[in-house]
Parts: C-alpha cells; sequence; structure tokens
C-alpha cells in the first residue's frame, strides 16, 4: 500500500487537489491523506471548496490561521510534522507556492519523506514576493518536480535541476521513461489547474445561477479581485488600484468578490466607495467564479489562476502586477501586466484585444492522471 499525504491550505490548492483525489479514487493501492494546514480559515475560501469540489474532508485539520509569514510557517511545521512522524507517508505532496506549500515540504524533507510539488518551476523573478521565496525553495527540496509548462522546465535547468524527462516535452508515453525514475526528476505533466477546470466548468454550467442572482448579461461586466499582499498591504498601491476600478466602472460595472484580507484593509485604510456600477461582494464558489469569468467583458486580477482561466476562456485580462509567472499568456496576447499604475490599468481595460488563438502551452487536461501514475514510478 501506497500512503501518500497531501498538505492544502489555500484556496487554490483545493482545486488543484480536486482532480488528483478523482485520481487516487480509481487505486485500490493508494491510501491518500489530505492536511489542512488551515490557512484560510474563511469558510467561503476553505470549506466550501471541499464541499463543491467532491473532495474528500482533510484527515487533519491544523486550524493555523493567520499571522505573519514568519509565525504562520513556523506553526504549519510544527504541526505538520507531528502529522507526519504519526502517518509516516511514503511521500508528501504540496502544491503551488503558498506558506502551506514551503511548510510542508521541509516539514517532510526534515523527515527524510520524498516531496513531489505540483507546479513546480514557475518563476517571477520577484523575490519581494513570498510566493517566489517559497516556490524556489520548495522545487530546490523537493524530490519529483511536476512543472505545468516546459517554461518551468527550463527555469529549473537554468536552476541545476537537469534531471529532466523526455526532454522537458509534454509526457505523453510513459513506456519511454526510466522505470524506476532517476531522482530528483523534472516532469513536464501539463497544468493540474486546467484538469480542474475542465472538470468543474461541466458542474458550474448545470448548477452555477450568479448571473442571474446579481442581474448581469454576458459581457456586459468587468470581472476583478485583488489579493496579493504587494498590493493589499500598500496603501498606495492599493488606492491606485482601486481609483483605477472606479473609473472603469463609468464603462461598464465591475463586480470585485473581495478576498476577506483585502476588505480588511480596504476597512483599515477607511476607504468609502460610493458607485452604484462598482460592486464589491462576498467571496464566491468556484464554479459561480468560473461562470463570472467566462462570461466577463475583462477580467482585472492579481491571481495567477484567473490570469491562466482568462487564457483558456478566451478573455482578455489585465493584471495588476508588473510581472507573472504565466508568461504563455502574455506571450499569446491575452494578457497585459498593468501594474498599479491608474492609467495604465485605465487605458489597458479600455484598450484590450483579443490575442491569438495557438495550441495551449498548458496540456491537454490530463495533468492528474500522469502524476498518479508517476507517483507509483518514483517510491523509493
Amino acid at each position: 500500500m501506497l500512503k501518500i499525504a497531501s498538505v492544502v491550505g489555500a484556496r487554490p490548492q483545493f482545486i488543484k487537489i480536486a482532480p488528483l483525489c478523482r485520481e487516487f479514487s480509481k487505486k485500490d493501492n493508494v491510501k491518500h491523506i489530505i492536511i489542512h494546514t488551515g490557512q484560510h480559515y474563511d469558510y467561503e475560501m476553505s470549506k466550501v471548496f471541499f464541499d463543491e469540489l467532491g473532495i474528500p474532508g482533510p484527515d487533519y485539520h491544523l486550524g493555523v490561521g493567520s499571522g505573519t509569514h514568519g509565525y504562520q510557517t513556523g506553526e504549519m511545521l510544527k504541526r505538520s510534522e507531528e502529522i507526519l512522524v504519526k502517518e509516516k507517508p511514503s511521500q508528501v505532496i504540496v502544491y503551488g507556492d503558498t506558506n502551506s506549500t514551503l511548510a510542508g515540504a521541509l516539514a517532510a524533507v526534515k523527515l527524510h519523506i520524498p516531496v513531489a510539488h505540483i507546479e513546480a518551476g514557475l518563476r517571477s523573478y520577484n523575490k519581494e514576493m513570498p510566493e517566489e521565496i517559497n516556490r524556489v525553495l520548495t522545487d530546490h527540496i523537493s524530490t519529483i518536480l511536476f512543472c505545468p509548462t516546459k517554461t518551468a522546465v527550463k527555469n529549473l535547468e537554468k536552476e541545476g535541476l537537469m534531471n529532466i524527462a523526455n526532454n522537458g516535452k509534454l509526457i505523453d508515453d510513459f513506456i519511454l521513461l526510466p522505470q524506476p525514475l532517476s531522482l530528483p526528476a523534472v516532469l513536464n505533466v501539463g497544468d493540474i489547474m486546467y484538469d480542474a477546470m475542465l472538470m468543474s466548468l461541466k458542474i458550474a454550467e448545470k448548477r452555477a445561477t450568479i448571473l442571474e442572482t446579481r442581474n448581469l448579461s454576458s459581457k456586459g461586466y468587468y470581472l476583478a479581485t485583488v489579493h496579493r499582499a504587494e498590493n493589499t498591504d500598500n496603501k498606495e498601491r492599493l488606492t491606485s488600484i482601486v481609483e483605477a476600478l472606479i473609473e472603469i466602472s463609468k464603462d461598464k460595472p465591475v463586480i470585485w468578490p473581495i478576498h476577506p484580507r483585502t476588505k480588511k484593509q480596504l476597512e483599515k485604510y477607511s476607504f468609502k466607495i460610493q458607485n452604484s456600477k462598482f460592486k464589491i461582494i462576498s467571496p464566491l464558489s468556484y464554479f459561480d467564479m468560473l461562470i463570472l469569468e467566462k462570461n466577463a467583458y475583462r477580467i482585472l486580477t492579481d491571481s495567477g489562476g484567473m490570469q491562466k482561466e482568462a487564457y483558456w476562456f478566451k478573455v482578455s485580462c489585465i493584471t495588476l502586477r508588473d510581472e507573472t509567472e504565466w508568461v504563455e499568456t502574455v506571450e499569446a496576447g491575452w494578457n497585459t501586466l498593468a501594474g498599479y499604475n491608474p492609467e495604465r490599468i485605465v487605458q489597458a481595460a479600455l484598450e484590450a484585444r483579443p490575442g491569438v488563438e495557438k495550441v495551449s502551452p498548458y496540456g491537454d487536461g490530463r495533468a492528474a492522471e500522469r502524476i498518479v501514475e508517476l507517483l507509483g514510478r518514483a517510491r523509493g
């Protein structure tokens, strides 16, 4: 029996784990343990995803909650280590680039448990971002690195992680791979978020009623999200972004499902927004967000996941950052980096044009299937 532990704690990780849970459920020889760090503790940002995506309830909930980066990472490391000592999994899977990612990886590697990093190799090359530190450190202590794109593979190659399978191409023929794999291994499996989107969109289109309940028409609104600390915790940046969104709402309504951190900061800075076309609403379910994204006129966000979802839905995206890990979306013309300058944001939103149609660099929706197969080959 192969015992695998997943460490998750933030909204994107709950989405990424769903396709894997589906694949693990098909295996009689795998026991999958879910450790929820509690990094996102708001119901709409956490438990709702387990409910809606059909993810089994976590086996352990660490209840860490909010705090400084050091406190949060340290508590997650300490508490997850206790679980790993108790459970003794064969492998630990971590996802993305959050504090939960780094804490889970550190806890495992200190116990000599192999670490598998899903979404390895992403780089913004901005080390002021906590996420950049998390992803670089996690990659360099991981045993098997599951990359979503060829660009991610190249990033790891530049950093000296050289056991690159299949020359960095998408793995679609397991016969060509050595067994057992030479570890640490770098593998392009495609983007598990694409798996999750395809899986969830079918459900969302049957169940979601967000357009009707909010009285929205397709392509009749802008969709905005802001959650990264570089924007929310900087009064100047957040003020500039809000000013831009208010200006954009003169063209079409702006719908802004607000992250708990962002709401707290808006209250701290005493923002008073009086504009009937600028609608700040509570966080939404993943299904509702997919429908809003698919039908948006344009999307403004600092979320990496939403940049890709905009690309998949062929909706022009304005990214509220100066760089992105998802360079493919910019190269294809569907994504514009606008930073936090209000004039740049407004201009990009009003003047955005469709990008080019091309073969998706993010795979074919079978990343979870590949990952489960490769985890079995990576034992020992």
